[in-house]
């Protein structure tokens, strides 16, 4: 008897202990909450598009003059060296010019006698008209006269156009700056010897000064956002800590195709003063396009995945991956460009799996 009462209070000890396990594991249960999920639905924002793109410093067209000589001679006096500033008209050398003022005197001779000629043959006219009057000398006479007037008239008028040649000619021995602009090569000394039979040889070459322009290459997806006027920020490589400032100018009308991409030549006028600027630099460049509506949603709901972004939206109570283009992210929230409509419901926690976020 005793030793039935015994194995009915082990019974009981074991089964206690196991109900209170059980009810200590069902507390523990009902403690942990299931995490609800929640969804969003894309809503129209009004963004500001910037539109981000590479590109490179580029010398304007006509922004690099090469200033030569016009006649032949020797360079008397030279007054730039490389990297020298000047303003257009100043003098930048002068060639011996003595050949050209002792021709420019003979003509000026030529021109004084041409001009006695003249009046020798008006006082000739006029003396045979008054003969002609009184029919002392021959009609044929008078008529002779004229011609001969005429003909000197005519010699008159050439000397004085070849001595314009020469004063024309006198003036190229002065060479003058055609553009305010930095000196970029010098490719005469003074002393020196020019030949300008067949071409005008270079004496010097010249960078105008506001001279750069930015060139960006714009993706066909972001160039209808691009108008002339908008404004634009840039750095270089050379100086990543300074932006510059700039302004779009024009569009170019024809695309640019590179392996298949489709791009734009935006040319970009530089507001900035340019002398950190070098020809050639490559840009990161920013262009502040016009405002527009857009479809955000927020960032935390874009997923990553490799390359591609994607969300997670609620058909019919089933969650279904969906590829999505983003756009512009600004104060928490991102542009979707495509993939998703103003009612999706989209998942933005928790979310399955564990794909890292975009």
């Amino acid at each position: 008897m005793k030793r039935s009462a015994a194995v009915i209070g082990v019974v009981l000890v074991i089964a206690g202990a196991a109900g209170a396990y059980w009810g200590r594991g069902l507390l523990t249960a009902r403690g942990t909450p299931v995490e609800e999920r929640s969804f969003v639905t894309p809503e129209l924002r009004t963004m500001a598009a910037t539109v981000s793109a590479t590109g490179i410093v580029r010398l304007r067209v006509g922004a690099e003059v090469r200033v030569g000589s016009q006649v032949s001679g020797i360079v008397q006096t030279l007054n730039v060296t490389v990297g020298s500033h000047i303003q257009r008209g100043d003098v930048i050398a002068e060639i011996d010019a003595r050949n050209l003022q002792a021709r420019l005197a003979q003509a000026h001779a030529q021109v004084s006698v041409s001009e006695q000629d003249v009046k020798r043959a008006e006082v000739a006219l006029a003396r045979a008209r008054r003969l002609d009057e009184q029919q002392l000398i021959p009609r044929q006479e008078v008529e002779d006269l004229v011609l001969g007037l005429e003909e000197a008239q005519a010699k008159l008028e050439k000397v004085r156009r070849d001595s314009a040649v020469v004063e024309t000619e006198l003036s190229y021995a002065v060479i003058r700056a055609p553009i305010s602009g930095t000196v970029a090569s010098v490719s005469t000394q003074e002393g020196e010897t020019v030949a300008a039979s067949f071409t005008a040889p270079t004496f010097v070459t010249i960078i105008g000064d506001n001279a750069l322009q930015l060139i960006a290459m714009v993706d066909e997806t972001d160039i209808g956002h691009v108008a002339s006027g908008h404004a634009v920020t840039f750095t270089v490589e050379a100086y990543p800590a300074r932006e510059f400032t700039g302004h779009v100018e024009r569009i170019a009308p024809k695309a640019t195709i590179v392996s298949g991409v489709v791009n734009y030549e935006v040319m970009i006028a530089i507001d900035d003063p340019a002398n950190l600027l070098k020809p050639d630099m490559t840009a990161n460049i920013s262009i502040r396009a016009a405002e527009r509506q857009a479809l955000v949603i927020p960032s935390g709901a874009v997923q990553r995945e490799a390359d591609e972004r994607f969300v997670y939206v609620d058909q019919a109570g089933t969650l279904t991956k969906r590829l999505v283009t983003i756009g512009t992210r600004e104060g928490g929230v991102t542009e979707i460009k495509k993939g998703l409509d103003a009612g999706d419901r989209v998942l933005i926690g928790p979310a399955p799996g564990s794909s890292g976020k975009g």
